[in-house]
């Protein structure tokens, strides 16, 4: 069963920001979310839980240097998008 994937206002801002300085992620950055709404877990996505301050989100990576935070609402079979981009920037 597919996911839904909710881009919240924070992930588009980022989300659009990321795209315009790096043209060259839009089609990884597509095939990650088609991956996302396909299988979460996905062995290529790398999702991995996080602690600390972003107890309750995941991050899958989009690149070795670039991630996305989100959370999963298993029940509504719902993906929350947070953040996106680089490693320092998602997880500050």
């Amino acid at each position: 069963m597919p996911f839904s994937l909710i881009w919240t206002d924070t992930f588009k801002r980022a989300a659009k920001k990321l795209l315009k300085t790096h043209r060259d992620l839009a089609a990884t950055f597509s095939l990650v979310l088609h991956k996302l709404e396909n299988n979460p877990h996905d062995p290529e996505l790398r999702l991995h839980a996080l602690s600390g301050k972003h107890l309750g989100r995941h991050a899958v990576s989009l690149t070795y240097s670039y991630r996305i935070v989100l959370r999963i609402v298993l029940t509504d079979s719902e993906i929350y998008l947070l953040d996106v981009g680089t490693h320092d920037e998602v997880y500050r």
